[in-house]
């Protein structure tokens, strides 16, 4: 269970700090960055495995870019479902979606094994 909060709060710092560098992309605080994060990585467990299936011959033909689409729809799916998380358009999901991404990866290297959000 500690593991998990850390997680939690960890994805919601990193949320704001994609708040604060992308325009268009809005967390209105601590607590929505905290439900935002929960939303967002329930979307990822559950809706995320759906649409990568349907989407398959898609990802396939894109060489895989097609999951940034497939990501920025879950940050767009979760935005939607927080108050106080907006997104406004589909480019702000997309590029938060890349510096989310890229800090996940930064976080997961100074972290270090066995630590990946």
């Amino acid at each position: 269970m500690p593991e998990f909060a850390a997680h939690l709060v960890v994805s919601a710092a990193l949320l704001l700090v994609v708040a604060y560098a992308i325009r268009g992309f809005e967390v209105d605080g601590a607590v929505p960055a905290l439900l935002g994060a929960l939303v967002l990585g329930l979307t990822n467990a559950f809706v995320r495995p759906i649409f990568i299936v349907l989407s398959l011959p898609i990802t396939i033909v894109t060489l895989g870019l097609f999951l940034i689409v497939v990501n920025a729809f879950m940050l767009k799916l979760a935005a939607a479902l927080v108050p106080g998380f907006r997104i406004d358009g589909f480019l702000p999901a997309v590029w938060g979606t890349l510096l989310l991404s890229l800090l996940n990866l930064l976080v997961a290297h100074v972290a270090g094994p066995g630590w990946a959000l």
